[in-house]
């Protein structure tokens, strides 16, 4: 009796032997199969194929919609499609398409892999952050304190109107001292600041600034900008060529900063992967990139698929970088803590 007990128990089902036999009985559907080289062909070219488009994404044109710009923006999210490949291959009993789907997974890992670890550290003498708060945002004293909380020394918001600045400039008054707003951009200090001027960004209006905030360490240049807005049209593409050419010209003016020392914060309206903002991501780090954990998605702040919102250092080192929580803008505010070396000029 004691026997037939276990060998009924034995036979629930549930215990390892009976998933190993179910692992056999999927290998041996395969094995002498000859058609899993034969099939799937179709699965392993579109395999083929997205590597290429992720591996050449800087050579895809801009002439056509600026296609190139497009592919760069939503870049890391090509990765879902090797899941659904990968599913599709074992479907389908194709050994060539398994293969094949290895191409874009490496490709991908190479690419953002680095971005899937934890780089933050301890440490750091300065916090800073940036918030685009929406024009139409309807509680910009809200923002304002939950920007504040965050416990950055320097803060610039973007997307300023003129009815609302008072608002922001009371919200902010107990926490920073030193503040200017220049256009539509604006740079809140807890350290005094000086040499604030607006950044000519070849708009016609002001939309970036640039000043010179003295932290503990010793002088650091601030530059605040929001690029202009890109639109993905019908009949146009994706429609961007006001802010390359701000883009362009806001390199330039980082380029010819006396200070060694600079920090970029805004909305760029673009990723580091997207070649229109090599002038200036060419320049300068993405703390993000840098110190950060995950892909730091800011926009849009309902569903984030895309950091737009950029901290950019030069001559300083990142040491941590995070998303603030949603306020009622249609981004997400972001921080980081950077090191400041008292010692270089």
């Amino acid at each position: 009796m004691a026997q037939a007990y276990l060998t009924e128990t034995g036979s629930d089902g549930q215990g390892p032997e009976r998933r190993g036999s179910r692992l056999r009985r999927l290998l041996d559907g395969w094995r002498g199969d000859r058609g899993i080289w034969r099939r799937g062909l179709i699965l392993g070219a579109l395999a083929v194929i997205l590597a290429l488009v992720m591996l050449l994404h800087a050579q895809i044109p801009n002439t056509i919609g600026n296609l190139g710009s497009l592919t760069e923006t939503f870049l890391p999210w090509l990765g879902l499609i090797i899941p659904v490949l990968l599913i599709l291959a074992f479907v389908r009993k194709s050994a060539t398409a398994l293969i094949a789907v290895l191409l874009p997974a490496i490709v991908w890992l190479n690419l953002f892999g680095g971005l899937l670890t934890d780089k933050t550290a301890g440490g750091g003498d300065l916090t800073v952050a940036t918030h685009n708060v929406n024009a139409d945002n309807p509680d910009p004293s809200g923002t304002a304190r939950d920007v504040a909380a965050s416990g950055a020394d320097v803060l610039a918001l973007e997307e300023l109107t003129a009815t609302a600045v008072p608002v922001y400039e009371k919200a902010l008054a107990s926490t920073y001292k030193y503040h200017s707003v220049q256009g539509t951009v604006g740079l809140w200090s807890k350290y005094p600041m000086t040499g604030a001027q607006p950044v000519d960004i070849k708009l016609g209006w002001t939309r970036a600034m640039r000043a010179t905030v003295t932290t503990p360490n010793g002088q650091v240049a601030f530059f605040v900008a929001h690029l202009p807005s890109v639109r993905v049209k019908l009949e146009a593409g994706f429609t961007a060529r006001q802010r390359d050419k701000s883009a362009d010209a806001l390199g330039e003016a980082i380029a010819d900063e006396s200070i060694k020392r600079v920090v970029l914060l805004g909305d760029l309206n673009g990723t580091m992967n997207d070649r229109a903002l090599n002038a200036v991501t060419a320049q300068m780090r993405s703390t993000q990139g840098a110190a950060g954990s995950g892909f730091g998605f800011s926009w849009p702040a309902s569903f984030p698929m895309a950091r737009i919102d950029q901290i950019m250092v030069k001559g300083i080192e990142p040491v941590t970088s995070w998303t603030l929580p949603e306020t009622g803008s249609d981004h997400l505010p972001i921080a980081a803590r950077v090191k400041v070396d008292a010692t270089a000029s």
